[in-house]
């Protein structure tokens, strides 16, 4: 039984501002300010859902995309940078794991497909005459596969420290 209050470790508080563009900092979002949101690579690409989902439907909705776009580019670089550095993820992954190598090698082509979608989605954003469903189509491919390398690392990182290899005593 519980006895104190529960903290999930993936959501913080993020406070509400307005960006630059003078638009709410989040208006299709339901919570309260103040609200728990999803922290990191995840909220940020919740965000951009969102902003993407009411593409057109808002008067400056380019402003938006890019605006949420960014923090994911961001964010998606130093998931780069903490994953494939020198001292990273999978090169621990690899030392503990050497069995690992094909997962490993996948989520790292990955990135480098996903910096593709990140900046093909920043072109369309950024050209006026770019029509909105185009936008949510290479939006959407995104978001898929962001979805698929986050199941990828987290299957990768499941089968090197819970599958039970047998022999030890």
């Amino acid at each position: 039984m519980v006895t104190g209050p529960v903290q999930q470790p993936s959501v913080v508080a993020r406070p509400r501002v307005a960006h630059p563009a003078g638009l709410p900092a989040d208006p299709h979002s339901i919570a309260l300010p103040g609200a728990p949101r999803p922290a990191g690579l995840t909220g940020d690409v919740h965000a951009l859902g969102r902003a993407v989902a009411v593409a057109s439907t808002e008067p400056r909705w380019r402003e938006e995309v890019l605006l949420r776009l960014r923090p994911v580019h961001q964010s998606f670089a130093e998931h780069v940078r903490v994953t494939e550095g020198p001292t990273g993820l999978y090169r621990e992954l690899l030392t503990q794991s050497p069995r690992l190598d094909h997962g490993v090698r996948l989520l790292t082509r990955e990135h480098v497909a996903i910096v593709a979608a990140i900046l093909a989605v920043q072109q369309i954003a950024e050209r006026p005459e770019a029509h909105p469903d185009e936008l949510r189509h290479r939006a959407g491919h995104l978001l898929r596969r962001l979805a698929r390398h986050r199941r990828r690392g987290a299957d990768l990182l499941w089968e090197a420290y819970q599958t039970d290899l047998g022999g030890e005593t």
